[in-house]
């Protein structure tokens, strides 16, 4: 039987996150090549791995049709040019694809069935949004085994601010005008990209070009002009599209190993996982779902609140983030949580995001070697949170 072996992160890219939609960046580029372009990069970056070494290429979707269908994790290894003996496979846990590709993987690398793979996500939300082709069984409405609301992930975001009525919109809407500042100073400071692969895109009416920026965040946004915005889920509710991320498109990927063959190839391994844990809650408030998914994975570890350092919560809500703040007792604008800004500003591609999270604090641990533990935590559909805990190799 073998003994449990260390997993490392060892590099993080992603694609520009676009805007969806017939005049987003991504609107005629096909959802399998842009994770294709993610694996290449992984690839280039890292001249110490071999593509034969790499055992697994796990890639999460949400929505596994059309061009994210195809078990796309096999798809896009083979597409990308990795050796026909590298397997791979597709996941599903909605937001949480991603996280969930990486702690699966990680599994396998613990057990030691996997020396090295990689895992990652896509959303192309302008050609699949959210929910296109599902059949949801009507016992969920009939039976009364889900609120209706909780199909609407915008109206789970307005039913969290009934449960935590201190969450005020102004509140939310000074929440995101933090995250686009953040943003914008991570981006002025050349901090983002680092971790993005420009990626060829092309359009029948413009012809080729090249994304190398993200296209949804918004500098200058203020409390003025998200004071004014529509209140789509509910008549003066609180959620706007200026305090929630938006509808995107992007991949991401990243490499795991066991720590010893990082070391043996001369892989330069940033951060060491620690636990990870996911959990369950009501899905019309599925926002809460980090507060439990976090609590479990700090008892896993055995640490506290207090032994974190740095915080990567997606933004798929800026109650959701809030209400995650409140429980653990941490400000509003906590210098620890998302320094470099977060979903509300870049995006939030569905499955792809949680190795946004994670690029983004493998990145922060190397500007930090005074922090020794970092987590990635998302709430996520039908009511349910994850949360990986990190420590720090610099």
């Amino acid at each position: 039987m073998p003994s449990s072996r260390d997993v490392v992160f060892v590099d993080g890219v992603r694609t520009p996150f676009g805007r969806s939609g017939p005049k987003g960046m991504y609107a005629e580029t096909r959802a399998d090549d842009l994770v294709v372009r993610v694996i290449r990069e992984l690839i280039r970056r890292n001249p110490g791995l071999p593509p034969e070494r790499v055992d697994e290429v796990a890639i999460a979707a949400t929505t596994q049709i059309g061009d994210q269908g195809l078990t796309i994790g096999r798809a896009a290894a083979v597409l990308a040019g990795l050796p026909k003996t590298v397997p791979g496979y597709a996941i599903d846990r909605m937001c949480a694809g991603a996280m969930t590709a990486v702690t699966t993987v990680a599994g396998g690398i613990a057990f030691g069935a996997y020396d090295v793979a990689i895992a990652g996500g896509v959303e192309h939300m302008g050609r699949h949004p959210m929910g296109e082709g599902v059949d949801p069984n009507p016992r969920f409405l009939s039976e009364k085994l889900v609120d209706p609301s909780a199909l609407v992930m915008g109206m789970t975001a307005e039913n969290l601010h009934d449960r935590y009525p201190s969450i005020t919109k102004q509140r939310a809407d000074a929440y995101a005008v933090l995250s686009q500042e953040r943003a914008a100073k991570a981006y002025a400071d050349g901090r983002i990209q680092l971790d993005l692969v420009p990626t060829a895109i092309r359009t029948a009416e413009r012809g080729w070009g090249l994304a190398v920026e993200d296209e949804a965040p918004r500098p200058g946004t203020t409390m003025e002009g998200l004071s004014g915005l529509k209140t789509p889920f509910r008549p003066h509710g609180k959620v706007t599209a200026g305090n929630s991320s938006g509808i995107n498109d992007g991949a991401t990927g990243c490499v795991v190993a066991a720590r010893e063959v990082a070391a043996e190839l001369g892989l330069d391994a940033k951060m060491r996982l620690v636990s990870y844990a996911f959990a369950g809650v009501d899905p019309e408030v599925m926002g809460v779902g980090p507060i439990p998914a976090t609590e479990r994975a700090l008892r896993l570890a055995g640490l506290d609140i207090s032994d974190i350092g740095l915080f990567e919560i997606n933004e798929a809500f800026a109650v959701q983030v809030l209400a995650f703040l409140e429980h653990f007792g941490l400000a509003d604008d906590d210098p620890r949580v998302n320094a470099y800004g977060g979903a509300i500003a870049y995006g939030h591609p569905l499955a792809s995001s949680g190795v946004r999270l994670m690029t983004q604090l493998a990145r922060q641990f190397g500007e930090r070697p005074d922090v020794r533990y970092g987590i990635t935590t998302m709430c996520v559909g039908m009511g349910m949170g994850g949360t990986v805990i990190w420590e720090n190799l610099a």
